[in-house]
C-alpha cells in the first residue's frame, strides 16, 4: 500500500512515497520549510506544496507535533495558539483534497521505530522519545500505541516544561556542549523513568545521528538505545498509522 508519509517538525516538513507494508521509502524525501508564522492555513499550504511536488492523489498519514485525538489539536505546542481546537484532519483534507490520518509526530516516529526499527526485538513497555525543536514521546505496550504522551510537558524548575530546558533545540540556542546537555536531557529521562518505568528508551530526533557524543552522559536504570530510522521515523510511522486505518 503506497502512501504519502508527511512529517511536520518546528523547522521543516518531511516527506516521502512509502510502502506502509515494509516500510520502504519508495521516493527521495523533500523538506520544505516550515512557515515562519506556524499558523494552520500556512502550513496547510505547506502541506498540499508537498502532495503537489509528489504528484500524489493517494491516502496521506501526517505526522503533527503536538496532541491530536480524534483529528482535533488539543493543545497548540511549539505552533501557533490558533491551532486550538483545529480540526488538523480536515483542514488539511480541505485544502489538499486528499484523504489523511494526522497523528502526534513522536507516536509516529515511534510506531516505525517499533515495527521496523530499534524496537522491533523490545518487550514490554517501550517510550520513544523525540528531541528536536521540543521533546516529543511516543509509549507503546506489547506494540501496541497508547496515543498522546506529552512528557515534554512536565514542568521543571522556573520552566513551564522541561522541553524549554532540555530539549536537543536549546542545545544550539544556549551553545551548551554535547556533555552539558546530555546532564540535561539525562535528567529529564530520569524524571520519565520513575513515572512509568518503562522496559527500554528509545531516543531519536536529529540528535540521534550524534548519539557517541552524548550516550557516555546518560545514567538511567532501564534500557536506552538511538532510533535506527533515524530523520524517516516520523515519515514511515505516519503512513503506517495512514494504512491501519485504512486497512482496518
Amino acid at each position: 500500500m503506497e502512501i504519502l508519509g508527511i512529517d511536520i517538525g518546528g523547522s521543516s516538513l518531511k516527506g516521502a512515497i512509502v510502502n506502509a507494508e515494509t516500510g520502504e521509502l519508495l521516493t527521495e524525501t523533500l523538506r520544505i520549510t516550515t512557515p515562519s508564522s506556524r499558523k494552520p492555513q500556512e502550513i496547510a499550504d505547506a502541506v498540499k506544496q508537498m502532495a503537489e511536488k509528489f504528484n500524489f492523489k493517494g491516502a496521506v498519514g501526517c505526522g503533527f507535533p503536538t496532541i491530536v485525538k480524534k483529528g482535533i489539536c488539543k493543545d497548540p505546542g511549539n505552533l501557533s495558539r490558533d491551532w486550538l481546537g483545529v480540526d488538523v484532519d480536515l483542514l488539511f483534507e480541505q485544502t489538499t483534497g486528499l484523504n489523511f490520518t494526522v497523528i502526534n509526530d513522536a507516536d509516529a516516529a515511534g510506531l516505525a521505530e517499533v515495527q521496523f526499527g530499534a524496537g522491533r526485538n523490545e518487550e514490554g513497555f517501550i517510550l520513544m522519545i523525540t528531541a528536536g525543536t521540543g521533546l516529543g514521546s511516543g509509549a507503546y505496550l506489547h506494540g501496541e500505541l497508547i496515543p498522546n504522551f506529552e512528557l515534554g510537558q512536565i514542568p521543571y524548575k522556573e520552566f513551564q516544561k522541561i522541553e524549554e530546558w532540555a530539549a536537543a533545540s536549546v542545545k544550539d540556542i544556549d551553545n551548551l556542549s554535547y556533555k552539558d546537555w546530555g546532564y540535561r536531557f539525562n535528567i529529564f529521562l530520569n524524571y520519565i523513568f520513575k513515572i512509568l518505568n518503562p522496559d527500554v528508551i528509545i531516543v531519536g530526533g536529529g540528535i540521534s545521528n550524534d548519539w557517541d557524543k552524548f550516550v557516555d552522559f546518560l545514567k538511567v536504570d532501564t534500557k536506552v538505545i538511538p532510533a535506527q530510522l533515524r530523520n524517516n521515523s516520523g515519515i514511515m510511522g505516519a503512513a503506517i498509522a495512514a494504512k491501519n486505518k485504512y486497512s482496518g
